[in-house]
């Protein structure tokens, strides 16, 4: 396959964090990238060039490039944490030698080479290769999502509880957590915001959906964890809601914390918990997970693969976005529920 010198990319417009804060949701993308060219990079000993098919846009990107996130913008370098492509360039090393050619899935992690562009850099480490059954936008979404979801359920597994609470339940990433904990005889207590999300997520696995803005909220939670005991909470929200649940859990409970959707602060509202009825907050990254055991990371990765080709999993699509239309329809896009967002060079 040929490789061309020059390539188009979505470029990030500014350096390291944000001064101010300026919210999880993309109001618009203009004011942090700008679709324009940029040269063909190398890959370096252990990396790979990737010709990139599809790139996702996950909240971890959302949060990257408006400067909000625990790793610093380089100004001019591609954004993209995540993709699927064809691997036409590698480094030196006999590992990295071993993808030429192949379909991959890729994290792009630090290279400063982003999946929004027609080439990315990864490194050989962070990529998958991928069985044929496996649809490009399945490739596209099959680190972030999930690996963290089968990661985070083997954390509800370990603890034994069948019971959980999920925030954040309309996502993605929560449905995929939702359908491995259906297989396996758990019940998941998903929170969502709409009523109108309920027949759905029941569908994709949660035993109980609660909607967090309807009156009687606090004392239907109340009243489903004396029930439940749960005591693992993965959430991806926090700020007030996340505190009134953990508040509420049983003793010996594990709040984990993946995300923050709601800039609000988090207040432990009874922080003699912590003391006396031996609870916890921790937090979850994905990057720090795959630096474990390699053995385990090979297990996710297969059973990832395996679900998603025998249809177990599939991933909802709102849109497949044109790279050269991006700056316009990206936001509007991502505004929609229940789907991810994907960009095509």
């Amino acid at each position: 396959m040929a490789i061309a010198t020059e390539m188009k990319a979505l470029l990030l417009k500014h350096d390291a964090y944000a001064a101010v804060p300026s919210g999880t949701v993309l109001e618009a993308l203009e004011p942090y990238v700008e679709y324009g060219s940029i040269g063909v990079p190398s890959p370096k000993p252990t990396q790979l060039l990737i010709k990139v098919a599809l790139a996702s846009i996950n909240p971890s990107d959302v949060m990257f490039v408006k400067g909000m996130y625990g790793q610093p913008r380089i100004k001019g370098q591609p954004a993209g944490f995540e993709g699927v492509g064809i691997v036409v360039a590698t480094g030196d090393d006999p590992y990295a030698r071993s993808f030429a050619g192949k379909r991959v899935a890729f994290a792009t992690g630090t290279s400063s080479w982003g999946s929004w562009a027609e080439y990315a850099i990864a490194e050989a480490a962070s990529s998958i290769p991928l069985i044929d059954t496996i649809r490009d936008v399945d490739g596209a979404a099959m680190i972030v999502n999930p690996l963290t979801a089968l990661a985070m359920f083997g954390i509800v597994r370990e603890e034994g509880e069948k019971a959980f609470i999920l925030t954040a339940g309309a996502s993605q990433l929560s449905k995929l957590i939702m359908g491995v904990a259906r297989d396996e005889g758990f019940r998941p207590i998903a929170i969502v915001r709409r009523d109108d999300q309920i027949p759905m997520l029941k569908q994709a696995g949660a035993a109980h959906v609660l909607n967090a803005e309807s009156a009687d909220f606090r004392n239907a939670l109340r009243e489903l964890v004396k029930t439940e005991q749960p005591r693992v909470f993965l959430d991806a929200v926090t700020g007030p809601l996340a505190s009134a649940i953990f508040d509420v859990m049983p003793k010996r409970s594990r709040w984990i914390v993946y995300g923050r959707l709601d800039p609000d602060a988090t207040v432990i509202r009874e922080p003699g918990q912590l003391i006396f009825q031996h609870k916890r907050i921790e937090g979850f990254w994905l990057v720090e997970w795959m630096r474990g055991p390699q053995e385990r990371t090979v297990q996710a990765i297969t059973e990832a693969q395996k679900r998603f080709s025998d249809g177990r999993w599939k991933t909802d699509v709102t849109a497949v976005v044109p790279l050269s239309e991006a700056i316009e329809r990206v936001s509007g896009e991502l505004a929609k529920p229940n789907g991810k967002v994907f960009l095509s060079p």
